[in-house]
């Protein structure tokens, strides 16, 4: 029923679906308490209680642009993606060192993979949904032409590894909560959050160049630009000062349109068998 209602979704033109999704954006905040309150509580951790209504609206369009991204064909998925500056990912892919591309909840992230496996395959580390039902669509869904998916689990960073010892290119998205014993509590806008150390590990073990991407939406067309930047480096002694040094370029890049960042997500929150982050 949900795959159905997806494709059938797909056919309408993307503006239409932002459109309805700032609705629904609304909608959802007007009636879901719990939502309301963690959107409010981390945009005033980001320091952007200022973009709140923007990012109401934001929000929703995020959700039924899923439709779109996700089953749509991949030629019109490709022609909504203004790739502004490819050319820094394709020197990175030309060192031959492998390339770890970073993509946050910000913006279109889902499209970010196709745009990418446009080019080059690419290994992207997936964590599989926890509800049944929903496997269908996303696994579906996220396979594509050049895109392969690698389980979040032991063998999946082991494909990931192999990719880039041959100097491929694989993707992950560092502001995903990772599981029980798969990450450090580091600052994130100033609250302790548990992040994940895989990103500093991959590099530390190949040499594999870090690449940061995000979909920014554009306004009226429907469109989004995809852009590229270098990820500063992530120093430390230890894996919480890698985490902390990640997070921080997290920020930065939120920063670029902060009202687009996924502030509903759950990225506080205490993992299963992790203890609650220190005072």
């Amino acid at each position: 029923m949900l795959v159905r209602l997806f494709r059938l979704l797909s056919c309408l033109p993307l503006r239409w679906l932002h459109r309805l999704g700032a609705t629904l954006g609304w909608l959802v905040y007007l009636l879901a308490p719990s939502y309301r309150l963690r959107l409010q509580t981390n945009l005033q951790r980001g320091g952007y209680s200022a973009l709140l209504w923007v990012a109401i609206a934001e929000s929703g369009k995020s959700l039924l642009e899923l439709a779109f991204v996700w089953c749509a064909p991949p030629r019109r998925v490709l022609q909504a993606a203004q790739v502004e500056n490819w050319v820094i990912a394709q020197a990175a892919l030309d060192s031959g060192k492998g390339v770890i591309f970073l993509t946050p909840h910000l913006g279109c992230f889902e499209i970010i993979a196709q745009v990418i496996a446009s080019h080059v395959p690419l290994t992207a580390l997936y964590r599989a949904p926890r509800k049944n039902f929903l496997k269908p669509l996303i696994e579906g869904a996220r396979a594509r032409a050049n895109l392969i998916l690698a389980p979040a689990d032991l063998g999946g960073v082991r494909t990931l590894l192999k990719a880039l010892k041959r100097g491929a290119a694989v993707g992950l998205l560092p502001d995903q909560v990772p599981q029980n014993g798969e990450g450090v509590w580091a600052d994130f806008f100033g609250t302790p959050a548990y992040t994940m150390t895989l990103p500093a590990k991959l590099q530390n073990m190949t040499g594999a160049i870090i690449l940061l991407s995000y979909a920014k939406r554009l306004p009226g067309n429907g469109g989004f630009s995809v852009r590229f930047l270098p990820c500063p480096p992530l120093e430390g002694e230890s894996p919480a000062q890698q985490a902390r040094a990640l997070n921080q370029a997290m920020e930065a890049l939120i920063a670029h349109c902060p009202a687009q960042y996924f502030w509903s997500y759950n990225r506080f929150k205490t993992p299963a068998g992790i203890e609650n982050a220190p005072a």
